[in-house]
C-alpha cells in the first residue's frame, strides 16, 4: 500500500512540475518563455520511463497540454 502511494505521489508531483512550466508560457516575457522551455525539456529529460504513463494521466487531469511518450 506505501509502495502505491508513493508511485502516485510521485507522478503527481512531476506532473505538476511540468504544468508550472507550461504556465510560465502564458507569461509576455520571451525570456520566461524560453525558460519555461528549458524547464519542460529539463523535466523529460530526467524523469524515469517507468512512471510516464502515470504522470500523462495526472497531465491530462490537471490540463496540461505536454504529452509524454513512453
Amino acid at each position: 500500500m506505501k509502495k502505491r502511494l508513493r508511485q502516485w505521489q510521485h507522478s503527481r508531483s512531476w506532473a505538476r512540475l511540468i504544468c508550472e512550466a507550461e504556465k510560465m508560457w502564458s507569461l509576455e516575457s520571451r525570456e520566461l518563455k524560453r525558460l519555461g522551455a528549458m524547464e519542460l525539456i529539463q523535466l523529460q529529460n530526467e524523469m524515469p520511463f517507468n512512471v510516464r504513463r502515470r504522470v500523462n494521466f495526472w497531465l491530462v487531469r490537471y490540463s496540461g497540454a505536454t504529452r509524454l511518450e513512453d
